[in-house]
C-alpha cells in the first residue's frame, strides 16, 4: 500500500533501540529483529509475541510495539497486530505510523469504517505522503459503498496529485454511484481537461454525451413522427406551412444534438452509438 516502504525504514530505524533486557528475552528480541530484517515476517511475530510475554517486569522502549505491529500485518494477522500499534499510539511511538498500519489491517479486514477513521487519524497525527493515504482510505470506502466518503477522500487526493487521474476518474464514479448526475459530468470534463490522454475518462464522457444527444435526437425524432402521424391520419399535409413548421422544430432538436455527439465523437472515436446516432441526424438534416 501507499507509504508502506517509507515506514519500512522507519522500522530498520528503531531495530536495536531496546534497552535492559533480561538475556533470554533479549536474544529472543535480536532473532526478531535478523527475522524482521529478512523479511520472515511470521517468525519475526512469533518471536516478538514469545519475548513481550515473558518480559516478567524488565522494561523496554515502546517502539518496539510498532515493529511487532508491522511484523504482524505483514505476515497477514491482522487483528493481532492492532493491539500492538496501540500500544504503540498510547506511548506516543510512531503514532501516524501506527494509525495508518491501523487503517491498512481493518482495509484488509473489510472493516471499512474504522479503515477509514484510522487514516484520517494518521493524517491529523502529521503522517507524511497524505495523498497516499487519502487515495487508500478513498479506496476503501468506495468498496465499502460509502460514496459520499469516497467523494470527498478521492477529492483530496487529486488535490494532493496523488493518483490524481485514477481520483478524478473514482470521484466521478461516487458520484455516479450517488445519482448526482450533473456532477458526475462536470467532474469527468474536469478530468477530460486535466488528463486528455486518459482513455477511462474520455470513454466515459463520451458515454455521457451520446445519452445526451440522444434525449435530444429523440425529441427531434418524436416532433418529425407525430407530424408523419397527421399526414397519415390525414389531417395534415406535407405541402401544408405547418408541416414544414414541425419539421423544421425536429430539425432544431437534430442539430443540437449533432453538436452533443460531435463532443462524444472527438473524445471517443471509436463510440458505436455515437457514431450511429450521428448518421442518423445527418441523414434528416
Amino acid at each position: 500500500m501507499n507509504g508502506m516502504k517509507r515506514i519500512y525504514f522507519s522500522i530498520v530505524f528503531l531495530l536495536g533501540a531496546f534497552v535492559g533486557f533480561a538475556q533470554d528475552a533479549a536474544e529472543t528480541i535480536n532473532n526478531a529483529n535478523e527475522a524482521l530484517k529478512s523479511k520472515d515476517y511470521a517468525k519475526a511475530f512469533e518471536l516478538y509475541e514469545s519475548a513481550m510475554n515473558n518480559l516478567g517486569d524488565v522494561q523496554i522502549d515502546a517502539a518496539i510495539n510498532f515493529n511487532i505491529g508491522f511484523a504482524g500485518f505483514q505476515a497477514e494477522k491482522y487483528e493481532a497486530s492492532l493491539k500492538y500499534f496501540d500500544k504503540a499510539i498510547a506511548a506516543g511511538a510512531n503514532v501516524a505510523g501506527s494509525y495508518e498500519y491501523k487503517g491498512n489491517a481493518y482495509a484488509k479486514m473489510d472493516n471499512s469504517k474504522e479503515a477509514i477513521a484510522s487514516y484520517l487519524k494518521a493524517i491529523e497525527s502529521g503522517a507524511e505522503g497524505k495523498g497516499g493515504i487519502y487515495y487508500n482510505a478513498a479506496i476503501v470506502a468506495f468498496k465499502g459503498k460509502l460514496y459520499d466518503q469516497a467523494v470527498e477522500l478521492f477529492g483530496n487526493a487529486f488535490t494532493e496529485n496523488t493518483n490524481a487521474e485514477n481520483a478524478i476518474f473514482y470521484k466521478a464514479a461516487s458520484l455516479k454511484k450517488l445519482n448526482k448526475d450533473e456532477d458526475y459530468k462536470q467532474t469527468l470534463i474536469l478530468g477530460a481537461e486535466k488528463f486528455p490522454g486518459n482513455d477511462k475518462i474520455a470513454s466515459a464522457l463520451a458515454s455521457v454525451y451520446v445519452s445526451e444527444g440522444n434525449s435530444v435526437y429523440k425529441k427531434g425524432a418524436a416532433i418529425l413522427t407525430g407530424a408523419n402521424a397527421k399526414v397519415t391520419a390525414g389531417t395534415l399535409k406535407t405541402s401544408d406551412p405547418a408541416y414544414n413548421e414541425e419539421v423544421e422544430k425536429a430539425k432544431v432538436e437534430f442539430k443540437a444534438a449533432l453538436v452533443i455527439l460531435e463532443k462524444a465523437k472527438a473524445l471517443d472515436a471509436g463510440n458505436a452509438n455515437a457514431a450511429k446516432l450521428i448518421d442518423a441526424c445527418k441523414a434528416v438534416l
